[in-house]
C-alpha cells in the first residue's frame, strides 16, 4: 500500500507540484497537471469545478482522504490546501497510486 502523505512530500521534494485551486485549474488547463489530489472536505463548489475540468482533460483525481489542514500539513504547509496539481511527480510513486484509484 502506498502511503498517499508520504509520497505528495516525496513529489514536492524532488518533482513539482502546484497548491491551491486556482493554479491546479490553470495547470489542468494548460495540459501541464498528470494528477489532482483534492480534500475530502473541500467546498463542493471547488471539488466540482476541478473534478469537471480533470475529467475534461482526462487526469485522474484522488480525493485525499483527510481535511484541507491535513492535506496542507501533509504537503509541510501551515495552512489549508483543497487541492493540488502533480506537475512532475519527481521519484514518487504517485502515479501508481493514481492508476489504482
Amino acid at each position: 500500500m502506498v502511503d498517499l502523505a508520504r509520497e505528495l512530500k516525496v513529489a514536492i521534494n524532488t518533482g513539482k507540484v502546484v497548491l491551491g485551486t486556482r493554479q491546479t485549474i490553470k495547470a489542468i488547463l494548460r495540459g501541464e497537471a498528470k494528477l489532482v489530489v483534492v480534500a475530502a472536505n473541500a467546498p463542493p463548489n471547488i471539488k466540482s469545478d476541478v473534478e469537471y475540468y480533470a475529467k475534461l482533460a482526462q487526469i485522474p483525481v484522488i480525493v485525499y482522504p483527510g481535511s484541507s489542514w491535513e492535506l496542507g500539513a501533509a504537503c509541510g504547509k501551515p495552512f489549508k490546501v483543497a487541492s493540488l496539481a502533480v506537475i512532475d511527480p519527481g521519484e514518487s510513486n504517485l502515479m501508481e497510486l493514481a492508476s489504482t484509484a
